[in-house]
């Protein structure tokens, strides 16, 4: 049995730490215990799914404060072990944090993901229902000292998820421009990183081309065996 619950002991974060270590790998993008504790007094939400032994399995962690003018929640991690991925864990954290953003009056919720990786593009515009608003180069900078970005940067898609809109699976347009990414980035990355660097050039071009014309991302399509995996994109 999994539960999802706030994170509030001494044990909670540490775990936290951890799972993010285990993630990313070690760097200076790790939310250190003191942030995950104090930030929640104002807004934050950090939780976690936890096991029937009380092992953390994922865990989810946002701030809360002003964009464009509005209140807004940015969600800036989500994690779940490897081990324990299929399970429907990323899901029930994102709803577990709208529930709670939206009892404190947010309305919409922001965060970033890699173009790049197809398993976080399904999750976010087809579970989910998130919207591409911006394409960002390097958002974290080069990225050559991260074990995640080495070989292919921080380019970032922005991504809204309005909370009071119930979630529709997209409608994927008949005909659209297409720009296809390979499965599994990160494999390729550690196999032939001037391969991986060149799809990051190369995708780069096109969405930075497409949404700067006025085009925007429709939804994303992949195949059962995930050899075929592509944004589609309409006016």
């Amino acid at each position: 049995m999994i539960s999802i619950r706030t994170l509030h002991t001494a044990q909670d974060f540490t775990a936290c730490v951890k799972l993010q270590e285990l993630v990313w790998g070690k760097g200076d993008e790790t939310i250190p215990p003191i942030m995950l504790l104090v930030s929640q007094k104002v807004g934050a939400v950090a939780a976690g799914a936890f096991d029937g032994g009380g092992r953390l399995l994922g865990c989810v962690y946002g701030l809360t404060g002003v964009r464009h003018g509005r209140l807004a929640h940015w969600s800036h991690l989500l994690a779940v072990r490897p081990e324990a991925r299929g399970r429907g864990i990323a899901r029930r954290l994102k709803l577990y944090q709208r529930a709670r953003v939206l009892a404190m009056g947010v309305r919409t919720m922001y965060w970033t993901f890699d173009p790049l990786v197809a398993r976080n593009a399904h999750f976010n515009l087809n579970r989910l229902g998130a919207r591409v608003e911006e394409y960002v180069v390097n958002l974290y900078g080069s990225g050559k000292n991260s074990p995640m970005d080495r070989a292919i940067g921080t380019d970032r898609f922005i991504v809204r998820w309005d909370l009071e809109t119930p979630r529709r699976r997209p409608r994927l347009p008949r005909a659209a421009a297409r720009i296809e990414i390979p499965p599994d980035i990160h494999r390729l990355r550690d196999r032939d990183p001037a391969q991986a660097g060149a799809w990051r050039r190369t995708t780069r071009r096109a969405f930075l081309s497409y949404l700067g014309k006025g085009w925007r991302i429709r939804g994303f399509e992949s195949s059962p065996t995930e050899e075929h995996c592509c944004y589609l994109l309409g006016r």
